[in-house]
């Protein structure tokens, strides 16, 4: 089906008879509504803001095993996050999902020594089923990190993960469920569920564009709505106990001045670690991980974060690097983490489904790694309801899939003149779909040009945002959509053009 106007997806909540509604598209409900499509479902997701706004564009960014599970015992948890890593890298999302090497500095007086390092590296690699691993001196790890701070310096880690554009993972998600034949709505808020003979057979959902509110009839629910899984179960069980705590966590990005071939993972005691990872242009670092008890909408990075980041930060890099006035963009996330306590780095990243009293199943934390996985155990405990003999748990490609190196080339080909760097970031984002971007542009060539001198986005980005990928804001758009906010670039002048290109006539706005 692919995508439809907004007033389409309307009628559609309206008139279909769903097999299965989730609620919440950000990655672990895009993931599920994208594996139940392809199982044959018919399937509605809906979000009561953009897909991904919340911590699913407001993550690490990292497609990784976590070798800081290691030290928490959660083995089988580093081998399932592993086997996606390299499924997603080579099948599922090449284009959205990067190699990378990482760097654990081992300082004199720090949380580890070599030979423990060494163990730890081999089990990890083993678990990978990658022949790598091992300590360099710090002469190569300054190498690849030329901010790297050498002064106590015994050596570094080195071993291999991934890291990908969060926001597009989520999106390539929801766009692979709409092609399946879901219908697929952002800003649709479920107000009430409609429970006949102690079973939930429908929802009534408040379009947040227009206002107007809509009867969805569905035989399944699933609550993924991440910080807010409470808040839903309650609209089923008023009385439900808590199921999960929060934990913050913040990033700042940096416009770095060399060029780094690896990331830094930056140990702090013996569990807790942080990053700095080279990110669409950027430098990102992070994260913090604290306890939460606000309301999930209001959290936002403060400024004790962002010192706090840039602190740990300088444990391994050049001070003149983490200076406050460095800093071009912070965003902060929230983990869902179940159970009760105050200890969150320590906490397991665990996935939790429970069942309502009229039937509900609400998914409770995880990683972003694992989406897909995730996705598969909540079918599979759906499998009788929804009358599915089996579960295909095949990797498929995404839609838009394909080898950025490879789609570079094939747009290199294209009458249309365009900088190779431009050319790379298209293929990044939007795989194989990056010519229909560039086709944006066929009436008016000024859609070509950058949004701003100092990023590669273009304004055929915003055309297609709108016409494409369900944009209605331009947050959407500048968050989500395209990298100007992560770089700093959201500036007034690219604020009100992309507000006129999203919501004018993008032909004369050109």
């Amino acid at each position: 089906m692919g995508f439809v106007s907004r007033a389409d997806a309307l009628e559609q909540l309206a008139a279909r008879e769903f097999d299965l509604l989730v609620i919440g598209g950000g990655i672990i409900g895009a993931g599920i509504a994208c594996e139940g499509a392809r199982a044959g479902l018919a399937v509605a997701l809906v979000d009561r803001l953009d897909f991904g706004s919340a911590t699913s564009s407001a993550s690490s960014k990292l497609i990784h095993g976590g070798l800081r599970y290691l030290r928490l015992g959660d083995i089988r948890l580093v081998r399932e996050a592993h086997e996606e890593r390299r499924l997603l890298l080579k099948v599922i999302a090449p284009h959205l999902v990067q190699p990378l090497r990482f760097l654990l500095p081992l300082y004199e007086h720090g949380p580890y020594r070599p030979l423990a390092l060494r163990a730890g590296l081999l089990l990890y690699s083993t678990l990978a089923r990658e022949r790598f691993g091992g300590i360099v001196s710090a002469e190569r790890a300054r190498a690849r990190v030329p901010d790297l701070r050498i002064d106590g310096l015994r050596g570094c880690g080195l071993y291999a993960d991934a890291w990908t554009n969060d926001s597009r993972l989520c999106l390539a998600n929801v766009r692979g469920a709409a092609e399946d034949g879901a219908t697929v709505l952002n800003y649709a808020a479920v107000r009430s569920l409609r429970v006949v003979r102690g079973r939930i057979v429908g929802a009534d959902v408040e379009d947040g564009i227009g206002g107007n509110n809509v009867s969805v009839q569905t035989r399944t629910v699933v609550n993924a709505t991440g910080p807010w899984v409470d808040e839903v179960r309650r609209l089923e069980d008023p009385g439900c106990p808590r199921s999960s705590r929060l934990s913050k966590g913040v990033h700042v990005l940096v416009r770095p001045e060399h060029a780094w071939s690896a990331a830094l993972t930056i140990p702090h005691d013996r569990v807790r670690v942080s990053f700095a990872v080279p990110w669409e242009g950027m430098l990102m670092l992070g994260t913090t991980d604290t306890a939460y008890d606000g309301d999930p909408a209001d959290v936002r990075p403060t400024e004790e974060d962002i010192e706090q980041v840039l602190g740990e930060a300088a444990i391994a890099l050049d001070t003149s690097l983490v200076e406050r006035d460095r800093v071009r963009y912070a965003f902060a996330g929230l983990r869902v983490l179940p159970g009760t306590g105050r200890d969150t780095a320590r906490a397991r990243r665990e996935t939790v489904l429970l069942r309502g009293p009229a039937g509900m199943l609400s998914v409770a934390g995880g990683k972003l790694t694992t989406y897909r996985r995730i996705a598969h155990n909540v079918l599979q405990a759906l499998r009788a309801e929804l009358g599915l003999h089996s579960i295909d748990t095949d990797a498929r490609p995404l839609p838009g899939a394909g080898r950025v190196a490879d789609i570079a080339a094939w747009l290199a080909t294209e009458p249309t003149e365009i900088e190779p760097a431009t050319r790379s970031h298209l293929a990044r984002l939007y795989g194989t779909f990056a010519q229909d971007v560039l086709a944006e542009a066929e009436p008016n060539a000024e859609l070509l040009r950058p949004l701003h001198p100092d990023g590669p986005d273009i304004a055929a980005q915003v055309a297609y945002a709108r016409r494409a990928e369900w944009a209605c804001s331009v947050d959407d758009v500048l968050r989500r959509r395209t990298t100007l906010a992560v770089r700093g670039l959201a500036e007034p002048a690219v604020v009100a053009r992309v507000d006129e290109l999203l919501h004018g006539d993008v032909r004369s706005a050109a």
